[in-house]
């Protein structure tokens, strides 16, 4: 009986080990803040699209701009028209690669960095996000926090609003990832 489970607990170590992961859907949040003199600034967004190959160590997202959700209309009208031109740049694409390997057949929290292209507002640039992803159960959970220089994309300021928007933000994701499962 002790060898049926040893097996069973390795085979399910294993199908987790070779496995993919998308982020779950009430799980899953995008979010920026941005420091300003005149006022704070401040989006989530519930909608990304997460998804991690925890064999080969692949990592991408993909975020519709139009998905942010902010305070105040005015401050969301804003940032899709004049900002991010939703318009003409729907989405925030990032293709990387955890850097290290991870061992998934234990629980707990892993510090990774991941290496990638984040392509935002049409300008791609090469990044590397520092982060945690903790095993729970069937789960991944992943948490990163990083800085972007709106100038780095191209985000243009009016001179009228120089001082509501900060040259740098904050973004945050934190993403409960669970197995994928093909339906």
């Amino acid at each position: 009986m002790k060898k049926v489970i040893l097996i069973l607990s390795v085979a399910c170590s294993l199908s987790v080990n070779a496995q993919m992961f998308k982020g779950k859907a009430d799980g899953s949040t995008v979010s920026f803040f941005s420091k300003s003199p005149l006022e704070d600034i401040e989006a989530v967004n519930k909608n990304p699209v997460l998804v991690y190959n925890s064999t080969t160590g692949d990592f991408q997202s993909a975020i519709v701009m139009t998905k942010f959700k902010f305070k105040a209309a005015l401050m969301e009208e804003h940032f899709n028209e004049n900002y991010v031109e939703s318009e003409k740049y729907p989405s925030a694409v990032f293709k990387g690669k955890v850097n290290e390997k991870i061992d998934w057949t234990k629980e707990g929290e892993n510090k990774v960095t991941v290496t990638g292209k984040l392509d935002l507002h049409g300008v791609t640039k090469d990044v590397t996000l520092e982060g945690t992803i903790t095993k729970k159960g069937n789960d991944l959970i992943v948490n990163c926090t990083f800085k972007i220089k709106v100038a780095d994309y191209n985000i243009k300021v009016p001179s009228l609003y120089v001082k509501n928007i900060a040259e740098t933000v904050d973004v945050t994701i934190n993403s409960i990832m669970e197995p994928f499962v093909k339906k």
